[in-house]
């Protein structure tokens, strides 16, 4: 039987905002992030984007691995995870908005959640040539499901398109903002040419997923070590499944 494959799910890796701040739990301190990639290395885990676990997700390989994934492209990814990542020979795919490359996270606007500057054309590629995946977000960090059918599609190839063309490296796997969206918009990510589709629905990935309707587990603030090791290692995340 298959082991079940953990996906990580990160957002920041910086300083932890004031008290007060609203999602302050989706950013990791830098220190917490490297005692958690140390703590799987130690374990045996082998952290991986999302390229070098396509093979282990569709049971062509087996291992002790687990993904890791970074949500919207932030500047502190490259700054504070790239060296940890490095440190470790691991590899991560970072989930790009390509409308906002080199701009902030628009979007957080509205929920009173501080500006933080995303990587840019540059920056990804400083990403990509330290060993590193960028993946695709969107354009503009939609709710699919909010969007219409020819937004939604725009939305999707257009964000490989000009990732593609910018960073001048190849981008296939895609996630859904907000984790949203429906099966039609799982099709058009396959169309297009992506090769998964990540998110946030909680669990490790198990053998018969869909590849375009992966789950991922969360790492937070407050998420200790030996949390960690229930959400890779055990049952703990598959039993919040939807």
């Amino acid at each position: 039987m298959r082991r079940p494959i953990p996906i990580l799910t990160y957002h920041q890796v910086d300083a932890p905002p004031d008290k007060g701040v609203p999602y302050r739990s989706l950013v990791v301190s830098p220190a917490a992030f490297a005692r958690q990639m140390a703590m799987l290395r130690m374990l045996g885990y082998r952290g991986l984007c999302m390229s070098a676990l396509e093979p282990y997700l569709r049971g062509d390989k087996k291992g002790r691995v687990v993904g890791i994934t970074l949500d919207d492209g932030y500047v502190n990814n490259l700054q504070h995870a790239l060296p940890v990542l490095r440190r470790h020979g691991f590899s991560a795919t970072c989930y790009v908005v390509s409308g906002q490359m080199g701009g902030s996270n628009v979007w957080d606007r509205d929920k009173g959640i501080p500006a933080r500057p995303l990587m840019d054309a540059a920056q990804l590629k400083a990403w990509v040539a330290g060993g590193q995946e960028v993946g695709a977000h969107t354009r503009n960090h939609v709710d699919l499901v909010r969007a219409g059918d020819t937004e939604a599609f725009d939305e999707i190839v257009g964000c490989k398109r000009e990732l593609e063309h910018r960073v001048e490296a190849p981008v296939r796997h895609f996630c859904y903002p907000y984790g949203a969206h429906e099966t039609k918009h799982a099709a058009m990510a396959k169309a297009v040419g992506y090769r998964t589709a990540t998110t946030t629905q909680r669990s490790r990935a198990r053998a018969g997923d869909d590849l375009f309707e992966l789950p991922r587990v969360p790492v937070l603030r407050t998420t200790s070590l030996p949390l960690l090791w229930l959400k890779i290692a055990t049952g703990y995340e598959d039993r919040k499944r939807r």
